[in-house]
Parts: structure tokens; C-alpha cells; sequence
């Protein structure tokens, strides 16, 4: 049973960072965006679905998702975006569970944007927040994003507060702090962790 840390914070607070520093560590990082994405990559199953349901319009050139046809439909529909994701989520919940029971090492990192949002808190062992101030985090996703304050803002208000992040988190990183402390921070955070990951095993053994 792999001892799983998920790793969460909101847009631009900097989670990929703080899973590249622990995959620089040999930490398996199973995130789940990639995941979302691979369930739908073109020739799949569900891509195959969602065509068949929204017509060759939800497909580009190529025969890849057209994500932004997509977006406004479902912005537009709330059945639709409820049937999306009924089709969705088990794929990306087995192909999760799949990639975690490949892991041979004591623990894995999962990487979840949305984990209080959809309740996910559950599934791990263990969660680590990535938190910034709100102010910091508007700056960082205007100047990574290209989007306008206005469609950033509405992203922060549709995602959980900080409040109700850390109110789940057993971890915290601030990321406002220097970036040259991130690594040692981790680094701290990993020893932690193996040593979780080994109580558990014992526990599991006896």
C-alpha cells in the first residue's frame, strides 16, 4: 500500500515548482491534470464519447479535444458538464489508481489542484498545501497566464478559499517565502514523509 501525499494549492501558488523539487528527490509525482488530459487524448474511448455527443465541432484538425468548444458548452450547460464529468471521473480515478499501484516507492506525490473542491481529501494519507497570499497569487497567474484580472479573479473565486485549504492541510509550504528555501524545506518535508510512509508499512505488516 503506497503512502500517498497530496499536494494541493490554488492557481499560480506555485505547485508544480514544489512537485519538480520533490520529484528532483526520485519522489513519483502522479498528477492528476496530466491524467485529465490523457483520458481524453485523441483515439481514446472517452474522446471517442464526447464526440459522438457534441459532434466533430468538439475536435480539432488533428483529432485532439478542442477544449475551448468544449469549455463553453459545458459553461453553458450544467447537464452537460455533469454527464462530462460522470464519464470522466471513474476513467481518471482508475488510471490514478493505476499509476499509484506502480509505484515501488515508499511514497508518491500526487498532485491534485482541485482536491478540497471535489473532496478528495480522503484518498491521501496526507496533504500538503502550497499557500500564498491572494494578492501574490493574482500577480503570478496574470504574469504566467496571459489572462485578464477579471477571468483570473473569477478563477479564484470559483476554487476553495485559502481558509478551507488550510483547514485541510497537514502541511503547509509558503511559497511567498524566498525561492532558494524551497528545496531545504523539502527536503525536510521528504524525510518526514519516508518516515510516515515506513509507520505505515509496519502498521500494515502487523
Amino acid at each position: 500500500m503506497t503512502y500517498i501525499v497530496a499536494l494541493t494549492g490554488g492557481i499560480g501558488s506555485g505547485k508544480s515548482t514544489v512537485a519538480l523539487a520533490f520529484s528532483d528527490l526520485g519522489v513519483p509525482v502522479i498528477d492528476a491534470d496530466i491524467i485529465a488530459r490523457q483520458v481524453v487524448a485523441a483515439g481514446s474511448p472517452a474522446l471517442a464519447q464526447i464526440a459522438a455527443r457534441h459532434g466533430a465541432q468538439i475536435l480539432n484538425a488533428d483529432g485532439t479535444l478542442h477544449r475551448a468548444a468544449l469549455r463553453e458548452i459545458i459553461f453553458a450547460s450544467p447537464a452537460e458538464k455533469t454527464w462530462l464529468n460522470n464519464l470522466l471521473h471513474p476513467l481518471i480515478q482508475q488510471e490514478t489508481q493505476h499509476q499509484l499501484s506502480q509505484v515501488t516507492q515508499p511514497y508518491a506525490l500526487w498532485v491534485v489542484p482541485l482536491l478540497v473542491e471535489n473532496g478528495l481529501t480522503e484518498r491521501a494519507d496526507r496533504v500538503l498545501v502550497v499557500d500564498l497570499p491572494p494578492d501574490l497569487q493574482l500577480e503570478r497567474t496574470l504574469a504566467r497566464d496571459g489572462v485578464s484580472r477579471q477571468q483570473a479573479e473569477n478563477i479564484l473565486a470559483a476554487q476553495a478559499t485559502r481558509e478551507q485549504r488550510l483547514a485541510c492541510a497537514d502541511d503547509i509550504i509558503d511559497n511567498s517565502e524566498p525561492a532558494e528555501t524551497l528545496a531545504p524545506r523539502v527536503a525536510a518535508l521528504h524525510r518526514h514523509y519516508l518516515e510516515l510512509a515506513a509507520l505505515k508499512q509496519d502498521r500494515h505488516h502487523e
